[in-house]
């Protein structure tokens, strides 16, 4: 049976931000104790400590080993509120990035079994430009990279009507790849992901391929302070 569902760690995300919020904690308070909040919440020591990470990179919380976790930013902030999206009109940051974790997920596998040589020699081209832009800092021309690696990939699964939907978004695609880089110091996760994307590639391993697409774009969501719902079987 089908259900749309969350993956623990975010639906642990979610609660922590609504707990943040809905009990008035302010930047420097103290949470309850990692294994209260585990208790609280109904998930595992593991989940709880994934979720905080991820929260720690946003910048909403601290984790000061052997003295707790404490609210470092107000919430507005670790939502995405502050994110400048000039496309509000067409579609949000959350759609985009649930259309590219089902579009180019699918298109990642179908590149596995239909890349050439010349097209690998290509993106591997690419991850090595973008390992030099992101060592002098230049987030514009590594996300311009992000986008063409995409690209490359939806061209390589030779699917026209992905290709197309690419074509008519493209400067919304382009923009959503901009967004994970307003963390500069998580930038190299990128170029991490990728790698990995390109390893799946390289052995022509479909499955692995469309799993690592899917984890590197909801990956980049959460780089930007987005946790977004997708389809799982149970």
């Amino acid at each position: 049976m089908n259900s749309i569902t969350r993956a623990v760690p975010e639906v642990a995300l979610q609660a922590i931000r609504q707990l943040i919020s809905e009990q008035g904690f302010g930047p420097g308070d103290a949470l309850p104790s990692q294994r209260d909040l585990a208790l609280q919440l109904g998930v595992s020591r593991a989940s709880l400590r994934e979720a905080l990470s991820s929260l720690s990179a946003l910048g909403v919380i601290s984790v000061q080993p052997g003295k707790g976790v404490f609210v470092q930013a107000p919430e507005a902030a670790a939502a995405g509120a502050g994110l400048s999206w000039p496309f509000a009109a067409q579609a949000s940051p959350v759609d985009i990035f649930q259309l590219r974790y089902a579009l180019e997920g699918f298109a990642a596998g179908l590149a596995a079994v239909t890349l050439t040589a010349d097209e690998l020699d290509a993106l591997e081209d690419n991850v090595e430009a973008m390992r030099r832009q992101l060592r002098v800092g230049d987030f514009e021309a590594a996300a311009r990279l992000d986008f063409e690696f995409h690209q490359k990939i939806l061209l390589a699964s030779g699917n026209q009507a992905m290709l197309s939907i690419l074509s008519t978004s493209a400067e919304i695609f382009l923009e959503s790849q901009k967004l994970p880089f307003i963390r500069p110091e998580r930038a190299m996760e990128t170029w991490q992901e990728h790698r990995k994307i390109l390893r799946a590639l390289a052995r022509h391993a479909s499955g692995a391929a469309q799993k690592a697409m899917q984890e590197h774009v909801r990956n980049a969501a959460l780089r930007t302070g987005i946790a977004f719902v997708t389809p799982t079987s149970s």
